[in-house]
């Protein structure tokens, strides 16, 4: 298994689904999610899907979903 870093292109990630919000906008403006085989998640800008893949854990990722659940990132939206 190949250790993805943070910063390497997502184009070449291979093996890997990149799933976008059912929310998102159509033509792209969101952020993808993949599930990378050693547990992490990349994530990455649709519309730069050759740009670099910022790579989580999966504890780093439930610490980021449920502060936006819990309204923390609120600010950021509007």
């Amino acid at each position: 298994m190949r250790k993805t870093d943070n910063g390497t292109r997502s184009d070449l990630i291979e093996g890997v689904t990149w799933t976008k919000s059912l929310h998102s906008a159509p033509g792209g403006n969101c952020v993808e999610l993949a599930a990378l085989p050693d547990g992490a998640v990349a994530v990455r800008n649709s519309r730069h899907p050759q740009g670099p893949a910022l790579v989580y854990t999966r504890a780093e990722m439930a610490a980021f979903v449920a502060g936006a659940k819990d309204g923390e990132f609120d600010g950021f939206t509007g």
